[in-house]
């Protein structure tokens, strides 16, 4: 499982909220760090034509996964008038091995026509623009009005077309400190802003600001990686980047290690969220979650069977099952390449059960090359190449699922591993959930394609969603949060 499209994004927002206050024709160069390692550049640029205002910001980053690098690339860009009104937007992707391009176009009764364009594809459809929300224009022009008197606050709704998201943030004006930026110090005002990611909490940054309203330095922690963006010529943002290895940020420790998790019956944590930390663990069909008195958590894994008696396609009326069968972007459950892989794997069969077992045996078998060189594909570009990590194993087997009219999820969290790249606990994961028979149950390609068996109790889910990258803020914001005390394992 990967974090860094989740970085991305979040860097992407980052530049978004602290961008430098440009001029009419600039365009600003900021390098990106990461644990004190410089791991890329972002670029902000604004244009302004007539009553249009352009802006963009673009951001790669490359880490190192077990040496093998992987980069991810995103660019935003929005259109709006003098005065802040939205016009339209566009976001690029490229995240896996194509680029994936979501564009819209505003009305002015607030309609709003969106195009997603993925692996020779579009999809077209009309969403509401969520009301009083802003995107860089607007949001450059509210930071102007209130300045930076100490002590003043604000709030704004940002629109972010990466995640297809407004985003509600606080911004707080502090003190003027001493900043050091790449060797120069200089006294800058302080500006927090705090951003309520779905499903992840507040993500707080703080922002540099100098007299001119010129943003010289974002700080935050997002995955539990200090990120720093700070403004710099262009030969140095553009300039060779160090390499992080990130292998050993995506665990957790265990307390003991579990002989052969799979055929435990449940198990049993303790989890104490460290002070601060603010994310949370679902209760499922799966797994179940207790608040303890003294601010633990006690959470019980005991996963179900597939019930039998179940149909297909679903044809009930559930909002939230019929929205797990419809394709999305990186789900492309109607394409003819994932269909047909779809009726091959589960043959004649009519019984969802048995489909959803056939379905995660024949994506285990069917991505051939294991590659960690990905940085997070769809599922018609794991259908085509047959390569990827867990998240590739992920997306595919729940389009397969999706394409037989059975209800499927992306699940992000941990999972135990008795060994990887030398560590030993619950590294980052991603798998599936398919609801048969009325119970959401696991499916883990990856994992049966390794010989562990699938599901087992030795899965954390954090969150579900559709595939999307920002369904995985919650799991990235989660590792580094927490630690697992004490685990209980029952056999039958």
């Amino acid at each position: 499982m990967t974090k860094v499209n989740v970085l991305t994004i979040a860097i992407t927002l980052l530049l978004f909220i602290g961008g430098p206050a440009l001029g009419e024709e600039e365009t600003e160069y900021l390098a990106v760090f990461m644990q004190g390692k410089k791991v890329g550049h972002a670029t902000l640029t604004r244009r302004v034509e007539s009553d249009r205002v352009t802006t963009s910001e673009d951001v790669s980053i490359t880490i190192s996964r077990v040496g093998i690098p992987v980069t991810v690339k995103m660019t935003e860009t929005s259109i709006e008038t003098k005065a802040g009104k939205p016009l339209g937007f566009e976001s690029v992707q490229l995240l896996g091995m194509m680029a994936m391009k979501v564009s819209g176009k505003v009305d002015d009764a607030g309609l709003v026509e969106v195009t997603n364009s993925s692996f020779g594809a579009q999809q077209t459809s009309t969403v509401t623009w969520p009301e009083g929300a802003v995107m860089a224009e607007g949001l450059r022009l509210l930071t102007l009005k209130h300045g930076l008197e100490a002590g003043s606050e604000y709030s704004a709704k940002l629109f972010s077309a990466g995640i297809m998201q407004a985003i509600e943030a606080k911004v707080s004006v502090g003190q003027k400190k001493d900043v050091d930026l790449l060797g120069r110090v200089l006294k800058l005002t302080e500006v927090t802003t705090t951003l309520a990611m779905p499903g992840a909490g507040q993500i707080p940054s703080v922002s540099y600001v100098d007299d001119d309203m010129k943003t010289l330095k974002t700080s935050t922690a997002v995955a539990g990686i200090e990120v720093d963006m700070i403004a710099c010529a262009k030969e140095f943002a553009l300039g060779d980047n160090d390499v992080l290895e990130m292998i050993g940020m995506m665990f957790v420790n265990s307390p003991v290690s579990l002989d052969d998790p799979g055929s435990a019956s449940a198990i049993t944590y303790w989890i104490r969220p460290k002070p601060g930390a603010d994310f949370t663990i679902p209760t499922t069909d799966n797994q179940t979650t207790t608040q303890l008195p003294d601010g633990a958590i006690k959470l019980a894994v005991e996963p179900v069977a597939a019930p039998s008696g179940g149909r297909m396609p679903y044809e009930g009326n559930d909002p939230a099952l019929r929205e797990a069968v419809e394709p999305t972007r990186f789900l492309q459950s109607d394409r003819e390449e994932i269909v047909a892989l779809a009726r091959k794997a589960v043959g004649r069969t009519k019984d969802p059960a048995k489909a959803v077992k056939q379905i995660e045996a024949f994506v285990a078998d069917y991505i051939e090359d294991r590659s960690l060189s990905v940085g997070y594909a769809s599922a018609a570009e794991v259908a085509e190449s047959r390569q990827g990590d867990c998240s590739e194993f992920a997306v595919l087997t729940a389009a397969m699922c999706r394409a037989v009219g059975i209800p499927a999820q992306v699940v992000v969290g941990v999972a135990y591993v008795a060994e990887f790249a030398g560590r030993e606990g619950f590294g980052g994961h991603a798998w599936t959930q398919a609801y048969v028979g009325g119970k959401w149950v696991g499916l883990d390609a990856a994992f049966k394609g390794s010989g562990r068996g699938g599901h087992d109790a030795g899965h954390i889910a954090l969150a579900t969603g559709n595939g999307e990258p920002s369904d995985f803020f919650n799991m990235a914001s989660a590792l580094g949060a927490f630690t697992i005390e004490r685990i209980d394992v029952q056999r039958d």
